[in-house]
């Protein structure tokens, strides 16, 4: 899966870089409250407004401790989580609710996407940095028939669960959700803050998603580039209660020539890069994490195609050859 690095993928940058306001004045009555911290193994920003700055960092706190509950249950870093356990023996019993929630959401985007997205694709990235960890590795990869064995590892039909129990039904699977869980805890701290009145706020927790617009009204300016550190976005998006997602290849690479890159097709095991960078705006963060994904091995015209079914999905993107290109609304 796209997402399956040592280091989060490229994300949506704040468009600051490019010499454009990271807020812009709130009205007097309003406080900007900003804490950075790490979400998952990525690097997390939340910007707040409100009225009472003893309030609002009650929030962040609030804020902090969701997201340290939610890598207990999702953190392939942490050997004492949900997921890491659920690898370790193949089932779980009684898992979290938060991940089978999060596993059924996995399922609607498996079957839509036709395999391009599945969260059993971990013995893949295994594979990879195996195969470069050793001082003589192939430059030109693993050998097919090893990927062909770790590809047979690999299916999300083979994952069986209920609120009761997590199973694997093949040996020797793994489970990421480094695709997908990004957005999901993005979604939940917004669901926190809109709880408690917030209307105006920039989450991103590896994955970005606004809240209302700035305080003075006008839209949240985020820039996208394909690298995190990028010093200039190419482009740059208006939100307003909208989120993004951002893919792209160059955020990790398994090999010192950054031929192999961490997006890995699951029906195959290639690791081959259509695009420089693809950015999704959906209206939650959940499904724009997916669709990063899923789009990122997924020639131009067909996600043109299926884009015509999904109207309130925008597709950003920079093609290998330095093309940009913009589909949907």
């Amino acid at each position: 899966m796209a997402s399956i690095i040592t280091r989060r993928r490229a994300i949506a940058i704040f468009a600051a870089a490019a010499g454009l306001p990271l807020i812009r004045p709130a009205r007097a009555t309003t406080h900007a409250v900003t804490w950075k911290g790490q979400a998952l193994g990525a690097p997390a920003t939340l910007i707040l407004h409100h009225e009472d700055r003893g309030k609002a960092q009650r929030l962040v706190d609030r804020v902090v401790t969701e997201v340290s509950r939610l890598e207990e249950v999702f953190s392939l870093y942490r050997s004492t989580s949900a997921i890491s356990e659920l690898n370790r023996v193949g089932g779980l019993a009684a898992p979290p609710a938060d991940l089978v929630a999060l596993l059924q959401t996995c399922r609607h985007h498996w079957h839509e996407s036709g395999g391009a997205f599945d969260p059993t694709i971990q013995p893949l990235w295994a594979l990879y940095r195996d195969h470069f960890s050793e001082p003589d590795a192939d430059p030109d990869g693993p050998p097919a028939e090893t990927i062909a064995r770790a590809v047979s590892r690999v299916g999300f039909d083979a994952v069986r669960f209920n609120r009761d129990r997590i199973v694997f039904t093949r040996p020797d699977m793994a489970l990421t959700l480094n695709g997908i869980a990004q957005g999901y805890v993005t979604d939940r701290v917004v669901s926190i803050l809109r709880d408690a009145g917030i209307t105006s706020s920039m989450v991103d927790m590896g994955e970005g998603r606004a809240i209302g617009g700035q305080a003075d009204g006008t839209p949240w300016r985020v820039g996208l580039a394909d690298l995190q550190d990028a010093e200039r976005p190419d482009s740059v998006l208006n939100l307003i209660d909208r989120a993004v997602a951002t893919s792209s290849p160059a955020g990790f690479h398994f090999d010192a020539a950054r031929r192999f890159g961490h997006i890995l097709d699951p029906r195959n095991g290639g690791a081959s890069a259509a695009y420089r960078r693809l950015s999704v705006v959906a209206p939650d963060a959940t499904t724009a994490d997916a669709l990063s994904t899923v789009f990122s091995l997924t020639d131009p015209e067909s996600i043109r195609s299926s884009l015509a079914g999904k109207p309130d999905i925008m597709v950003d993107l920079v093609l290998a050859s330095g093309e940009h290109r913009r589909y949907g609304s």
